[in-house]
């Protein structure tokens, strides 16, 4: 199945979802869709936000299971004949059986096509980040609820929160930064004193040994710090592009209500 850049192709590429549950929005990445889309239109910001270019190009999909109602997020990419099913960005809003159930339906409705399944990676924060957002405002709101105007609210707290995170990520930066610089040297040089005078009853290779794992030992916890500063950056910066997604899907829903309905 070939698909180019047009919107008709992009209708006839998802149609077989239909099967499987409805559409509620799409994320678009160097694709076009239909003027009077039914559903939130938006552009897929985390790889217009990329460091690189290069990526092809696809459209994202938020999924309600007919009956559940559980949510999926698909990502389609034509050009590679695959689909990868995001199970970070809607994290407790699918059960193991729907998500089994979509599997079966990619299978028989993609036949030859690719299934990867992206699930949270510790090291990344991805269930940190999830839990955030979902304590403030859920998924199924953004895409559901009628209250547009509470869910607005919600996701301006979201977005502080967010900018709290990041300058937290900025002070521990900072203050490892500072710390490193001189503490680091003046740790060597106090423990070349003092354990050098260990040196007669030790023996010199016990001596050099001891100090190495105390400067490493010391720099492993900057280190540490540092790494910790970084990861929290990086997942102040998920946490904002999620808030991002979540104003531009509202703002769609928005605009499809005040559309009128086509006639004739």
């Amino acid at each position: 199945m070939a698909v180019g850049r047009g919107p008709h192709d992009i209708a006839s590429l998802l149609e077989p979802l239909d099967r499987f549950g409805r559409i509620l929005a799409l994320k678009l990445y160097r694709l076009t869709a239909a003027h009077a889309a039914a559903v939130p239109v938006l552009p897929c910001l985390d790889h217009e936000a990329m460091l690189h270019g290069g990526i092809d190009p696809h459209v994202a999909v938020y999924l309600a299971e007919t009956g559940s109602g559980d949510l999926h997020e698909l990502v389609f990419t034509p050009a590679r004949q695959r689909i990868d099913i995001d199970r970070v960005s809607t994290w407790g809003e699918s059960s193991d059986g729907s998500h089994a159930r979509l599997l079966a339906v990619l299978g028989s409705a993609f036949p030859g096509w690719r299934v990867r399944v992206t699930a949270p990676v510790w090291w990344r924060g991805d269930r940190r980040v999830a839990d955030a957002c979902h304590a403030q405002v859920s998924l199924r709101d953004v895409l559901l609820s009628p209250d547009v105007a509470a869910v607005a609210a919600r996701i301006g707290r979201l977005q502080t929160i967010s900018s709290l995170m990041e300058k937290e990520s900025r002070v521990a930066s900072w203050g490892v930064r500072t710390v490193t610089g001189p503490v680091l040297p003046a740790a060597g040089v106090l423990t070349y004193v003092a354990v050098g005078a260990l040196g007669a009853p030790l023996g010199e290779q016990a001596v050099t040994v001891i100090r190495s794992l105390v400067v490493g030992l010391l720099g492993a916890v900057f280190l540490y710090y540092g790494l910790k500063a970084v990861q929290l950056t990086e997942m102040a910066n998920r946490v904002w592009k999620r808030t991002a997604e979540y104003s531009l899907v509202l703002a769609e829903r928005q605009r499809i209500a005040r559309t009128p309905p086509p006639t004739g």
